[in-house]
C-alpha cells in the first residue's frame, strides 16, 4: 500500500464522482463504502481516504506493472493548488456558495490522452445517458473485466482493441459510422506517433487546441474538453454548449445569467466553473454520492425539466463540415447539463 499526499482542502468523493460523472460509469467506479476502484493494465487499483483532507491510501490488487501512486495523482491531482480558485469565485456570490459546499474537489484528469478524445467524441450531440450507456456497452464488449467481491470491474479498452472491432459490431453497440471513423483516425494517430501526448503537454494552450482541431471529429468544443479532461489545462472551457446555459440559470437563479463574465472574473481558472456546474447538477438530481464521513447536506431544488430536443437521424454519419466535427453534451462528457449538445 502507498500513501499518496493531499493538498487541503480535498475530498476524494467530490473529485471521484466528477472524474466518473455517473454512477453508471463501467470503469471509474465510487462508493462511500469501497472509495474509489478502477481497473488498470490487469490489475485493480483501489484508492481511499479515511476523512476529508486525510492522505489517500493507494493498493493495487493483482500485478500492476504501472506506479499506481503516480497513476493516482494524475487522474485525482490531490496536490492541486485551489486557491487561485476561491480567491476569484468570491467575485461570483452563487457560484462561491457551490463552491464553498463542494469545498475539496480537485479538477480530475484522464489517465490517458486515448480515453480523453473517445469521451469527448461519443458524448457528442447526444443525451448523457444515452452516451453513457453506448460508452458503457463498447467497454464491456471490447475488454475482460477483473472480478472482486463479486462484482466486475471493466479497464478502458485500448487504440488497438477499438481498431480492432468490427463496423457491424460497433454499430449494433451504438457507435455511428461517423464516430467510428473518427475514433479510428486518431487511435491511427496516436499508435503510429504522429499524435503524442509528450508533444502537447509542452504546447501553450492554445496550440494545443489548434493541433487538435485538425484531427477527424474534433471541434472547438471537443478540443476544450480534451484540452480540460485530458490535459489537465483549467485555462479552458467548453463554449457553444446548450446544457451550459440551463445549468448556469438552473444554479444561479438568473434566466439571463451570462457565461462570458464569469469566465473573465475566473480567469485562468476558468475550467473549475466546468466541474462545479457538474457537482451542481448532480447534486441537485441526487445522483451526487458521498464518502462516509460527509453526511450529504439539504437537496438544492431540483433544476427544471430539460425540453426535448430532437435528435440526429439514428444510425446515420456524423455530419462535420471542413472535416471537423465536435459538437457538445452534458456533464458526462463535456456541457454540464442532462441535455444535448450544439449542433454544428
Amino acid at each position: 500500500m502507498a500513501t499518496v499526499p493531499v493538498r487541503a482542502p480535498f475530498r476524494l468523493d467530490l473529485t471521484a464522482n466528477a472524474l466518473r460523472r455517473l454512477s453508471t460509469n463501467a470503469v471509474d467506479t465510487y462508493s462511500a463504502q469501497d472509495g474509489f476502484i478502477r481497473a488498470h493494465r490487469g490489475a485493480l487499483v483501489v484508492v481511499r481516504q479515511a476523512k476529508r483532507d486525510s492522505p489517500l491510501d493507494v493498493r493495487t490488487l493483482g500485478t500492476a506493472d504501472f506506479d499506481a501512486a503516480a497513476l493516482t495523482m494524475r487522474m485525482l491531482q490531490p496536490e492541486y493548488d485551489l486557491r487561485p480558485f476561491y480567491r476569484s469565485v468570491k467575485a461570483i456570490p452563487w457560484l462561491d456558495a457551490i463552491a464553498t459546499r463542494m469545498r475539496g474537489i480537485k479538477p480530475p484528469r484522464y489517465p490517458t490522452l486515448w480515453e480523453a478524445i473517445v469521451n469527448a467524441i461519443i458524448f457528442q450531440q447526444v443525451s448523457i445517458h444515452a452516451a453513457s450507456a453506448i460508452l458503457r456497452r463498447v467497454v464491456e464488449h471490447l475488454t475482460k473485466p477483473i472480478e472482486h467481491q463479486g462484482r466486475k470491474y471493466h479497464p478502458f479498452f485500448t487504440p488497438e482493441d477499438f481498431l480492432a472491432a468490427k463496423s457491424k459490431q460497433l454499430r449494433a453497440l451504438g457507435i455511428s459510422e461517423g464516430k467510428e471513423l473518427a475514433l479510428n483516425t486518431n487511435a491511427d494517430a496516436l499508435i503510429n506517433g504522429t499524435l503524442q501526448e509528450s508533444e502537447l503537454e509542452a504546447m501553450p494552450t492554445n496550440d494545443v487546441l489548434q493541433r487538435l482541431i485538425v484531427l477527424r471529429g474534433i471541434g472547438p468544443w471537443t478540443a476544450a474538453v480534451i484540452c480540460l479532461r485530458g490535459l489537465g489545462r483549467l485555462d479552458v472551457f467548453p463554449m457553444e454548449d446548450s446544457g451550459v446555459a440551463r445549468a448556469l440559470s438552473d444554479l444561479s437563479g438568473d434566466p439571463n445569467v451570462r457565461v462570458e463574465p464569469i469566465l473573465d472574473a475566473l480567469g485562468d481558472q476558468r475550467g473549475m466553473l466546468y466541474y462545479h456546474l457538474l457537482l451542481g447538477r448532480l447534486e441537485s438530481s441526487g445522483q451526487l454520492e458521498f464518502g462516509g464521513d460527509v453526511p450529504p447536506g439539504p437537496r438544492p431544488a431540483p433544476p427544471r425539466p430539460l425540453a426535448p430536443r430532437p435528435l440526429r437521424r439514428p444510425g446515420g454519419p456524423q455530419r462535420r463540415r471542413g472535416g471537423r466535427g465536435g459538437g457538445g453534451p452534458n456533464p458526462s462528457g463535456g456541457g454540464p447539463s442532462g441535455n444535448r449538445g450544439p449542433k454544428r
